[in-house]
């Protein structure tokens, strides 16, 4: 079996915005996909979307499951604490030391599921506690209620409490949203939570660690983000996440509008059959795509070479 892969990764020279790297591993008897992805910084969507044919609890001894470890980082600043939902994934970039390279951390989150939606924006971190106390709102000890398991009005700290040893409060919300652990590690990865940024133990522990009071956090909605490497042109496309902060269907011409958007102004020969079925696919690989066109050539954007099989890319201009 493969090392444990990590979750800090130092950002290329050059800007570039893919990272990472695809991994495979073989199972042994007493694996789970769950236990697999906790222990590679998975979640349970992405793992289980790129393995549809794996089991989750019961994969069996022997089985091969791919480990999705590269990826594109999302637009917008680095800085921060930036929040994907689509990709229920969390990036934090800190400050680069004096003479030190610049370096994001990445980590597998669950968000808000229907009716306790994730929102979106821009905030910061105002609080931080070790080992805290949770007091249900009125709203969740009536859910619980209902289904016939009344919760106190107050969890102390332990093995029962759902935000885990630590958590962050955000300036959202009138700061009823947090970033915290979980006593329930099976489940992150989902959209499962009333809302709040839920994260592995040991990676909250992390981040709690790092991340000040004042730190700036972006909640973003980016289901498909594009990297230039080089002169190529790579896509990642997952599921798109709604108003509701749930997965939907996948609009093909809505995902293929999001795709022209993020390749902006730049000429690029785009094979779009291969650019479709990634989009089609939203299973989170960043897939090849295309080629920068070269700008000192008449021809840019019209007479590059198809980077996989199929009829030459369409160009763009």
């Amino acid at each position: 079996m493969t090392s444990a892969q990590a979750t800090v990764y130092e950002l290329p020279a050059t800007g570039a915005a893919l990272f990472g790297s695809v991994e495979h591993t073989v199972t042994a008897y007493e694996d789970t996909l769950i236990d697999l992805g906790r222990r590679y910084s998975l979640g349970y969507e992405e793992i289980r979307r790129v393995n549809p044919q794996v089991d989750p609890w019961l994969p069996g001894e022997g089985t091969a499951v791919l480990l999705p470890g590269q990826r594109i980082l999302p637009s917008g600043p680095r800085e921060g604490i930036v929040v994907n939902l689509p990709e229920h994934r969390l990036y934090y970039f800190p400050k680069p030391k004096k003479g030190g390279k610049a370096l994001v951390y990445t980590y597998p989150v669950s968000i808000g599921k229907m009716d306790w939606k994730t929102p979106l924006g821009k905030t910061r971190i105002t609080q931080k506690e070790k080992n805290p106390n949770w007091y249900p709102p009125a709203s969740v000890r009536k859910e619980h209620a209902a289904r016939g398991e009344p919760l106190p009005s107050v969890v102390p700290p332990g093995p029962d409490n759902p935000l885990g040893a630590y958590k962050m409060r955000l300036a959202i919300g009138g700061g009823s949203y947090l970033i915290h652990g979980t006593n329930n590690p099976a489940a992150v990865g989902m959209a499962i939570t009333h809302g709040c940024i839920r994260m592995f133990p040991e990676d909250v522990e992390e981040l709690f660690g790092m991340a000040a009071v004042g730190t700036p956090v972006y909640l973003v909605n980016e289901p498909v983000k594009v990297a230039i490497v080089e002169g190529e042109v790579y896509l990642e496309a997952h599921p798109p996440v709604d108003a509701e902060g749930q997965t939907t269907a996948i609009d093909i011409d809505k995902f293929a509008a999001m795709l022209d958007s993020a390749l902006g102004p730049s000429r690029t020969a785009v094979h779009w059959d291969h650019a479709l079925e990634t989009l089609r696919a939203g299973d989170g690989m960043p897939q090849l795509i295309g080629l920068e066109a070269d700008a000192d050539s008449d021809d840019a954007g019209i007479a590059a070479t198809p980077v996989v099989a199929g009829d030459r890319p369409a160009p763009r201009e």
